[in-house]
C-alpha cells in the first residue's frame, strides 16, 4: 500500500511538472508575433517599370513586430510607402501591433514594385517575400488582378 501510495505522489508529481512546462509554453507562444497574410493583389500595372501591391498582415501573437523588407522575383526593389493627406512617403519599416494589423491600401500604404523584370499580366501570380524584425520571412503568393480592381467589389 505504502509503494502505490508512493508511485501515485510520483505520477501525480510528474503529471504537475509537465503541466507547468505547458503552461509556461504556452505563455511564451502567447508573448510571441504571429503573423498571416491575407488580401494580396497586384493590379496589372499600366506602366512597363512600376506596379503597386496590397495585403493585410495580420498579427494574433502577444508581441508585435516589424515589416523591414518586401523583395519579389519580378522586381529589382520593392519599396514601402505611407501616404497621409495625399502626400505620399518611403518608409524604411512598418509595425505591426501585438493583435493588430497592417494594412496595405489603395489610397493608403502600399507596396510599389520598382525596375520591373517583367509585365505581370492579369491572371498570373507574383511572389513577394516579407521580412520581419523578429519573426521569420512569409512568401506570399499575390495573384495580379485588372487594373481596375476593387477589392470591396470583387471586381
Amino acid at each position: 500500500m505504502r509503494r502505490r501510495a508512493v508511485l501515485t505522489a510520483g505520477a501525480l508529481a510528474a503529471a504537475l511538472a509537465l503541466t507547468g512546462c505547458s503552461a509556461s509554453a504556452a505563455d511564451s507562444d502567447s508573448k510571441a508575433a504571429r503573423l498571416s497574410v491575407s488580401s494580396p493583389y497586384m493590379p496589372q500595372p499600366v506602366s512597363a517599370d512600376m506596379a503597386a501591391g496590397f495585403l493585410t498582415i495580420t498579427n494574433e501573437g502577444g508581441a508585435g513586430d516589424e515589416l523591414t523588407s518586401v523583395s519579389s522575383d519580378v522586381a529589382g526593389q520593392v519599396t514601402m510607402h505611407s501616404t497621409t493627406g495625399g502626400a505620399m512617403a518611403e518608409e524604411s519599416s512598418f509595425r505591426i501591433p501585438a493583435h493588430g494589423r497592417l494594412v496595405f491600401r489603395s489610397g493608403g500604404n502600399h507596396l510599389m514594385f520598382e525596375q520591373l523584370k517583367r509585365a505581370p499580366k492579369q491572371g498570373q501570380t507574383v511572389s513577394v517575400k516579407l521580412t520581419f524584425a523578429k519573426s521569420g520571412p512569409l512568401t506570399v503568393e499575390m495573384p495580379v488582378k485588372s487594373a481596375t480592381y476593387n477589392p470591396s467589389t470583387g471586381h
